[in-house]
């Protein structure tokens, strides 16, 4: 862990702000913005990717140029603009780097290399490649997945040809969509077809390419060529011979069709249909994306080339931090992250570099001190601060209505299993088919396990796979550790009952090559030293490259099978169906929660912490009013039960399984939208002020719905969708939500979320204060500063209304907070402001301080969590309601409902008191958020005193009568 602290960065690093840039949204779009994000009390922006991508990508993950600032985004110049704005209003740059892959594109200078020149080329050790494979088809080549049809198909419809590019003199290979280089050794052939004068000097040109010795001469003598053929075609004649030529390959006539076909299997790529990807790719992607490939930024010159951009702009001040993204994709994240931290503290000594990684930690792992990070991008933080606002009481309920509706005999536990099965043998099956030939040559380097079959080898890696219980292992060049050996070993033995009896033997040696450090075997046949050398060499290799590979597979599979399938298989509450969450766990009790907190602190106290990011599945109020349906399982039942039956007509209509049906359900109560003032009619058709939003709503949820559908694999999926399954689910949703008179399911719909909804709100109040007080750093996601009811990218990523922000917060100014038009959300912006403006200055209170968890007494104990957090002479208390859904509301009433705030009525709270240390009795506490104050009086602070008109609140303490650290008048600025 580094030594940072705070005053080490040049502008004090108190709360971030998640930008998601693209060319609808650019760098001058945020500066525009930077006085609010100012007046928030946002220290610093935290930019999606901001290096060239592909050409309209809409996240910056794809990217094609790592050294070049997206020129889409405004470029270089455009980040200046923004970070002279930034510093000019006392704020700093976070900046996402994508270490892990690049966008297979012609757009990418370094894979069009390795189109154009295959294993000649400067950067084929680069990418992650196997270039000697197990499929002979492939051996010098690279797989490209980037057919919409079968190869023989398109060729056949002459749909791929040869064409010329005037501008750069270079032929191509024209498919749908795309064009590909031709290998410059293949010119010759192609431009001797024409058998014409005119092309003599150009054939004569490339052969020289032919006979360069070293690729840096081929490489000059083909841009020699070039400039030649440019020549020649600049003349009628030349370019008419061209074209003579290109009518040769033409796939129109069978005798052009077999030449073009001749002609492609010669290139130093295979195309193949996109839908091959899975059981054939011979490069590591990036999950089971096919246009997105891995780097080895473990090797120096690929490290240094695809940072070279982020180190420049490092050391001219022009950014502050970094956040890794997929660190688990490395190889070594551990070197790494070592790496990374001494070049940027070696371009800048005077500073501290701060660096996170997006790494999700599965439940009881922690993220490794020796990685030299400063945290996580904050996935374990928003899993816990959701788990705790959750009722464990409501389990047992939920899993009865589960059992309704699910075709899956047991847990969700389950449903992973059956899943990371599936992938295996399907999405993922080249990566497992090159793992497992791996580890078949390294039983075979060994007279002691020569005997071991590849057939042996995959059943028992399908186990070992299927149950791994974590993200990855980290072992490196030298074997595991002792806490990964023991993670594989404890999971060898987990799934020995899974196996065949002579299967064992197998298992044993697999975990002993994955979890010990490489000791190759000596061979007594070998007299010589250095063909005992070479052996141990041969097999420290081949260790590594298992090691490696079983380590690069268990993350995309984790997230595959989980994130991305069984949480839209499993359907128990979706609010915990949620990245870095395990859906089987419903609530965390809130000695946990302090547990976790006290770790992190403990560990990683500029940790971040999010509670919403680019990659959730639901926008972080949506979740928090789904949370309330833990509360009122019954009353929920209830409601799906009645609404099952006023749909009935509907699902005659347009059949859907019931497991979509419910998970759709879920989605409209935590997606719907409040009306935005307490006058709104209760009784207008769609809920909304407008009959537009509806639209809009159905058109989210129907691309929500769509996406679902396809990720569950269950009905239909990616590679082969079903369209009349899609057409039934997407006909049910129109049907249920017309807003026809004699569609009852539409009101009742709406009663129903507006009878949870305060409560909701409660929880999203409880939730943003955890963050904005719990030790770490707070990251606001754009446009979270009012509510988030948001769903899966891309709606995560819509456009953010900053003028209502704006004129929301000049309306409100800096007055007490107030639950005035809360489904506004005005009070959300009003208590991240007033909390970040109390954190400025006092860095060290929210980071390092010492936590204190609180002991709650009296009825209504279950009801609150409270703590301390304490640095030299301040201390506070922070006090959050919770499962408060029984409590609100007086009645069920339309008028009753809509009058409900998410606020327990104080008189609710009769003896509830928080318990406070024997030496702060006597003195005195202020809100920050009201400025009222208060005694404390024999060790206990009443919360009826405190929590009168707002469900959350922040205390500042004095002691012994002696001043209140930072007050004045009012509330606490």
């Amino acid at each position: 862990m580094p030594t940072s602290n705070p005053q080490q960065l040049p502008r004090p690093l108190q709360a971030t702000l998640r930008i998601q840039f693209h060319r609808g949204f650019t760098f001058d779009d945020a500066l525009a913005q930077c006085d609010y994000f100012a007046a928030l009390g946002v220290s610093h922006l935290y930019a999606s990717p901001i290096f060239t991508a592909r050409s309209g990508s809409t996240h910056g993950y794809d990217v094609v140029d790592p050294g070049r600032v997206n020129p889409e985004l405004g470029g270089e110049e455009g980040l200046r603009r923004l970070v002279q704005g930034l510093h000019a209003r006392q704020m700093g740059l976070i900046v996402d780097i994508v270490p892990n892959h690049m966008a297979v594109d012609g757009q990418n200078p370094w894979w069009y290399d390795i189109l154009l020149w295959g294993q000649h080329s400067r950067h084929a050790s680069w990418f992650d490649i196997e270039w000697l494979g197990a499929d002979p088809a492939l051996h010098g080549k690279v797989l490209l997945p980037v057919l919409g049809k079968p190869y023989g198909q398109l060729l056949r419809d002459a749909e791929i040809g040869l064409g010329f590019d005037v501008e750069s003199a270079r032929l191509y290979v024209a498919i749908p969509g795309n064009r590909l280089p031709v290998a410059p050794e293949d010119y010759v052939e192609i431009l001797s077809a024409a058998d014409s004068p005119y092309l003599t000097k150009s054939i004569t040109a490339f052969e020289r390419v032919l006979d360069a010795a070293v690729q840096e001469e081929r490489q000059t003598r083909a841009e020699q060529a070039w400039r030649e053929l440019a020549t020649t075609v600049a003349d009628v004649e030349g370019m008419a011979s061209l074209h003579t030529a290109l009518a040769t390959f033409s796939a129109a006539t069978p005798h052009g069709a077999q030449a073009l076909h001749a002609l492609l299997e010669r290139q130093h790529y295979r195309l193949t249909d996109w839908r091959n990807a899975g059981d054939e790719i011979n490069w590591r992607r990036f999950f089971e994306i096919g246009d997105l490939i891995g780097m080895r930024v473990e090797q120096v010159d690929v490290f240094e080339a695809t940072h070279a951009g982020l180190f420049r702009l490092y050391e001219e001040g022009l950014i502050d931090g970094v956040r890794i993204d997929h660190i688990d994709g490395l190889a070594d994240p551990a070197a790494y992250v070592r790496r990374l931290r001494e070049r940027l503290q070696g371009i800048r000594r005077d500073i501290v570099p701060y660096i996170i990684a997006e790494k999700i930690l599965a439940p009881d792992e922690s993220l490794r001190n020796s990685w030299s990070l400063d945290g996580t991008t904050g996935y374990d933080f928003m899993d816990q601060a959701g788990a705790v606002l959750h009722d464990g009481e409501g389990a047992a309920a939920l899993d009865t209505i589960w059992k309704e509706y699910r075709a899956d005999p047991d847990g969700f536990d389950y449903v992973v299993l059956a899943t990371r099965r599936r992938l295996l043998t399907q999405n993922f099956a080249s990566e497992f088919n090159a793992l497992t030939a791996t580890l078949h040559a390294l039983a075979r380097t060994s007279v002691a396990t020569r005997d071991i079959s590849l057939m042996s080898i995959r059943r028992c890696m399908l186990e070992l796979l299927a149950y791994f219980p974590v993200y990855r292992s980290y072992g490196d060049h030298d074997g595991c550790d002792s806490r990964d050996g023991f993670l594989i070993r404890t999971t060898a033995a987990r799934v020995r009952d899974c196996l065949r009896k002579q299967d064992l033997p197998t298992l044993d040696a697999i975990a002993g090559w994955l979890a010990d450090a490489p000791e190759p075997e000596k061979l007594q046949g070998l007299k010589n030293q250095q063909h005992q050398e070479g052996h141990a060499a041969n097999y420290s290799q081949l260790h590594w490259r298992a090691l490696t590979r079983f380590q690069q597979l268990t993350p995309p599979l984790t997230a595959k099978s989980t994130e991305d399938t069984a949480f839209y298989r499993y359907g128990r509450l979706l609010s915990r169906n949620e990245v870095g969450s395990d859906p089987a766990q419903l609530a965390l009790p809130v000695e946990d929660f302090h547990r976790d907190v006290l770790r992190r602190q403990r560990d990683f106290p500029r940790s971040m912490l999010a509670t919403a990011t680019h990659d959730h599945k639901r926008g972080e109020d949506a979740r928090m009013r789904l949370a309330v349906l833990s509360e009122i399982p019954a009353h929920w039942q209830q409601a799906l039960q009645r609404w099952r039956a006023l749909n009935t007509t509907a699902r005659q209509q347009a059949p859907i399984d019931p497991v979509d049906e419910l998970m759709l359900y879920q989605t409209l109560v935590g997606v719907w939208p409040l009306p935005q003032t307490t006058q709104s009619s209760p009784s207008s058709p769609s809920g909304e002020s407008h009959s537009g939003e509806l639209t809009d709503l159905i058109r989210r949820v129907s691309a929500w719905q769509r996406k679902a559908l396809r990720e569950a694999k269950r009905r239909t999926d990616w590679n082969a969708p079903d369209p009349v399954y899609e057409g039934h689910c997407e006909a049910f949703l129109q049907r249920i939500l017309r807003s026809d008179t004699d569609n009852p399911f539409l009101p009742a719909l709406r009663a129903f979320v507006q009878e949870i909804s305060a409560a909701g709100a409660l929880n999203s109040l409880s939730q943003t204060m955890l963050r904005l007080t719990a030790p770490g750093i707070p990251d606001l996601y754009q446009g979270c500063d009012l509510w988030d009811f948001s769903l899966v990218d891309p709606d995560n990523r819509r456009p953010v209304d900053y003028a209502l922000r704006q004129a929301l917060m000049a309306r409100n100014g800096v007055r007490a907070l107030t639950l005035e038009d809360w489904r506004r959300g005005d009070c959300k912006q009003q208590l991240i402001r007033t909390l970040l403006h109390f954190r400025s200055g006092r860095e060290a209170l929210f980071t390092t301080g010492d936590y204190l968890p609180l002991t709650v007494d009296g009825e209504l104990a279950e009801h609150l969590l409270a703590f301390a957090r304490s640095a030299g002479d301040v201390t506070v208390v922070v006090l959050c309601s919770r499962h408060a859904a029984r409590l609100i509301a007086s009645g069920h009433s339309a008028q009753s409902l809509h009058s409900a705030v998410p606020l327990i009525p104080p008189q609710r709270w009769a003896d509830t008191a928080v318990h406070l240390p024997l030496e702060w009795t006597g003195g005195e506490w202020q809100s920050i958020l009201s400025g009222m104050q208060g005694a404390i009086r024999e060790q206990y602070i009443d919360v009826a005193d405190v929590l009168r008109s707002f469900p959350v609140d922040v205390l500042v303490l004095s002691r012994g009568g002696g001043p209140i650290a930072g007050s004045r008048s009012g509330a606490v600025e």
